[in-house]
């Protein structure tokens, strides 16, 4: 296998500049300006179509970019110039958004990123995808800023799919944007009703033949003087052709210099033929070899020229070829990467190979190495299977680093490369198999990552002990990560504890999913010390290897382990410190960590009661899905929560839809989803009050994964707690308040056991409502007070169903609750305003030299108990130092020296019972 370089990683960095992909061509030089034509589109800005179809070269680019630059100042215009790759409709509807989005920054994130990982030899829905995206543009448009959207060359990307799509487009337009679309041939769309309306204008080869004056105007702007029967005869045989025209104009130049003169003969031939090739044969030897050379390049700039060419000339060749302004159109506003005129390189390229200087593969396997010296790995993977090098294409892939793309977790390009390659050769090496078993793995599909994960025993024996151990030790590492993706708990368990031991120190990567794994699964069974500990590890692995996105993901694992305990605050505080690692991260690109840390930071302001939660959400939804992250679902999740929970149950099922739909186009496995949109569809069924439909499915979903059965899925650890909660609802809605109370006193403790306290708390509120409902109101208010205790880690959303159904109740009980703590200051703060304020003034603590932050008040509870040190550490979930440290800060804002002194000064303030 050919090894083109040197280096461990490459970075993704794009092909074309993202400002190539939208510049509008200048008009050539000695461009004859064609007004009849641009007052004729002008007389279709009121419509929604301009059509202007012809042969090649009758100047229809040239008319678009006049008509653009002659556009009324309020207008906005937007060009797309087409390609063959444009017939992926996928392809070119990204493009599509993402030059809209110039003109509207976000408009379609979330649409983005799922037409980016779209596979290919799947269904798509694109009718459905752009009603959503038109519905979004309609509501930004601004009529006095009307848009132009130009498709240049649209036959080079037509066909079928992308006709539908164009059509749908197209009939729901909506007011303020105008499509203006050139091509070879006549769209396949349905025009007869737009023809009707007046909404479409078309202008095909007849209008766009140059007239008599047209063309005298022509052969002045060119210094050349014929006699009118000259002029006749040549309009009548070139019947109007410009480009053709020009071409001979210049082939006339160089003939009169040379003392010679063109004859033009011979009718069984296209004029337009014969002129390209007397033009490309009359031009130096050394330019026509340039010209076949380089013709099958898509794009090039003077540098890729000379590797592929291994010559120094090229830039000379292309200052002459862009004087001439007829062979060559540019692509950036640098002047530095261009592409041939379509018609010409369809030329150069019909010459038989035996004419070029080396193979048409040779030209574009040196392109491939010139791409990937220059770090640009997509076009040398491109240009690699282009010359049938499907061996050099996965040599390009495996010199990807490991590490990286695990700390990234963006398999979404990975998984593209994928399916240009053959199977046999993704299993030809072990680096081969082990990258793509991790990107398959981190997707979700499990299947496809145990078949490549089987093929590394061919490869067993190693050569030598060390390598032994350490093939060994990376195969158990990923199939313990694949055992925790299918629910195999203690095989999990098994592989990823031994991989540890084996692993080699530079396998980093493998060596913290094992310990993300292993702290996954701590979590599940409720030993929340454990898990606390692997995610220090992982930490500690993460800062010594200096890698700040394995540091933010392992933020973020400790941030969910804070979360379950009811710690939400510091978990938040967890997310913030992994953002920050991640801030610097190109804004352009899409990183898994940043989309989970940001959908988790949405998350938790939800807990909190917190403004900016759906925010937050969409915002991270939108980048896991652009690189496949399967964390997109728990913002699909929260978001529907929150629908719910304002009533808008319909736009809430329809997130979940969209949830359930995006799992099943990725391939993930039902076990990573099914359950969690179950649940949180019967959690918006109780809220409609159809009590039928969760009393089908919340039995079923305890019988599958209640205590001791199935291991719960790795984005929902504490998914039997959560199924007991929504049973216990569901009892009390069917009337059954007995077996709701012991459902739920029986799930306090079990969640305080498995360290569940935000479970516990929910729970416990839950139970605080049903004995109000039910008269004991006594009862209720100790369950209060033992919530108002549990929350003081900053979890507000228990207490919704109080706030919304016992607004009078609960100030009654918070007033009378001595002691100011953030947690009471925030809920009175959700009570109607006007019952509010007259409490405000006698609940303010006494002074003090500093207020006690919502932690320090909940050690002082705890000591005001009798707990000690060692009690408080475990209750809280801190560390015995930190317990230490929190006594001595209160002490000193107290102004005391002792633990009893402590209780007594805020007890006098306050700030305790």
């Amino acid at each position: 296998m050919t090894d083109l370089s040197r280096s461990s990683a490459f970075p993704y960095t794009p092909a074309t500049p993202v400002e190539a992909r939208f510049y509008r061509p200048p008009l050539p030089a000695g461009h004859m300006p064609r007004p009849r034509l641009c007052e004729r589109l002008e007389e279709g800005l009121q419509g929604r179509l301009l059509l202007v179809s012809a042969p090649a070269g009758f100047g229809k680019s040239s008319l678009a970019i006049e008509f653009c630059e002659r556009l009324p100042e309020h207008w906005h215009s937007l060009w797309l110039g087409l390609s063959e790759r444009d017939r992926d409709p996928g392809r070119f509807l990204e493009r599509l958004l993402q030059g809209l989005q110039q003109f509207h920054p976000g408009l379609g994130e979330e649409a983005l990123g799922l037409l980016k990982m779209r596979q290919r030899h799947q269904p798509f829905a694109f009718e459905q995808w752009l009603d959503g995206l038109l519905d979004e543009l309609t509501q930004r448009l601004d009529d006095g800023q009307p848009l132009l959207l130009v498709l240049d060359d649209y036959h080079l990307a037509q066909g079928p799919v992308l006709d539908r799509c164009l059509q749908f487009f197209l009939n729901h337009l909506p007011p303020g944007v105008l499509l203006l679309v050139t091509s070879r041939q006549r769209p396949d769309w349905h025009l007869a009703r737009l023809r009707l309306s007046r909404q479409l204008l078309e202008l095909n080869e007849q209008d766009l033949r140059l007239t008599a004056g047209e063309l005298d105007a022509l052969l002045a702007s060119q210094g050349a003087h014929l006699e009118r029967q000259q002029v006749a005869g040549i309009l009548q045989r070139s019947e109007g052709w410009i480009a053709g025209l020009r071409l001979w104009l210049l082939a006339m130049e160089e003939l009169a210099e040379a003392g010679e003169g063109l004859q033009l003969h011979g009718g069984e031939r296209l004029i337009r033929e014969y002129l390209l090739e007397e033009v490309i044969e009359r031009q130096p030897a050394e330019v026509q070899q340039f010209l076949y050379d380089t013709a099958c390049l898509e794009r090039f700039c003077a540098e890729l020229c000379d590797a592929v060419r291994d010559s120094h000339d090229s830039a000379a060749i292309i200052r002459q070829l862009q004087a001439n302004q007829v062979f060559l159109v540019p692509l950036d506003e640098q002047g530095r990467w261009f592409r041939y005129h379509h018609l010409f390189s369809d030329l150069l390229n019909a010459r038989p190979a035996d004419g070029l200087s080396r193979s048409r593969g040779s030209t574009h396997l040196r392109a491939c190495r010139w791409f990937a010296a220059q770090g640009m790995l997509d076009a040398a993977i491109e240009q690699a299977l282009l010359a049938g090098q499907a061996d050099v294409a996965a040599s390009l892939v495996q010199n990807l680093s490991e590490e990286q793309m695990l700390a990234e977790q963006n398999v979404a390009m990975l998984l593209r490369w994928k399916t240009n390659l053959p199977d046999d050769l993704l299993a030809s090496t072990p680096r081969l198999i082990m990258l793509y078993g991790w990107a398959l793995a981190l997707a979700c599909q499990l299947d496809a990552a145990q078949e490549l994960l089987d093929q590394l025993g061919r490869f067993l024996p190693a050569a030598d002990p060390l390598s032994q151990r350490s093939l060994l030790a990376q195969w158990q590492a990923l199939d313990g990560v694949i055992a925790r993706g299918r629910g195999d708990g203690a095989r999990a368990e098994q592989q990823c504890s031994e991989a540890l031991t084996g692993l080699p120190a530079e396998r980093y990567g493998p060596h913290f999913m094992c310990l993300s794994a292993l702290s996954n699964l701590a979590m599940v069974r409720g030993d929340l010390w454990r898990a606390r500990g692997l995610n220090r590890d992982a930490l500690e692995l993460a800062q010594r290897i200096d890698n700040p996105l394995f540091e933010a993901l392992a933020h973020y694992e400790r941030a969910r382990v804070l979360q379950g305990r009811g710690e939400v605050q510091r978990a938040q505080e967890e997310v913030h410190h992994g953002l920050q690692l991640v801030q610097r991260l190109p804004a352009q690109r899409s990183y898994s960590v940043r989309a989970r840390l940001t959908i988790y930071d949405g998350y938790l302001l939800s807990l909190r009661l917190q403004p900016g939660a759906v925010e937050r959400l969409r915002t991270g939804v939108a980048e896991a899905r652009a690189c496949r992250d399967v964390g997109a679902l728990i913002g699909y999740c929260v978001l529907a929560s929150l629908e719910g929970r304002e009533g808008r149950c319909a736009e809430a099922f329809a997130l979940l839809g969209e949830a359930e739909r995006l799992m099943h186009v990725w391939d993930v496995p039902a076990i990573y989803y099914l359950a969690m949109i179950t649940l949180m569809k019967c959690e918006l069924w109780l809220r409609q009050g159809q009590v039928e439909l969760a009393a089908a499915w919340l039995p079923q979903l305890a019988e599958t994964y209640g205590e001791g059965r199935a291991l719960a899925p790795e984005f929902h650890p504490q998914l039997a707690l959560h199924i007991d909660l929504q049973q216990a609802a569901l009892e009390r809605l069917q009337g059954g308040s007995e077996n709701a109370e012991r459902r739920l006193r029986a799930l306090q403790q079990r969640a305080q056991g498995l360290g569940g306290q935000l479970v516990s708390l929910a729970a416990q509120a839950q139970l605080a409502q049903l004995l109000k409902q039910t008269g004991r109101a006594r009862e209720a208010r100790q369950q209060l007070d033992g919530c108002l205790d549990l929350a003081q880690g900053g979890a507000l959303l228990p207490f919704i169903e109080l706030v919304q159904h016992q607004p009078q109740w609960l100030r009654e009980c918070l007033q009378e609750r001595a002691s100011s703590c953030l947690v009471r200051d925030a809920l009175l703060a959700l009570l109607p305003a006007q019952q509010h304020s007259a409490e405000s003034s006698e609940a303010e603590p006494g002074p003090l030299t500093e207020k006690l932050s919502g932690r320090e008040l909940a050690v002082l509870q705890l000591i005001a108990r009798g707990c000690s040190n060692q009690e408080i550490s475990e209750r809280l979930f801190i560390s015995l130092h930190t317990v230490k440290t929190h006594a001595r800060h209160i002490n000193s804002k107290l102004g005391v020296e002792r633990r009893t002194q402590a209780v007594a000064r805020a007890k006098g303030l306050g700030l305790l019972r």
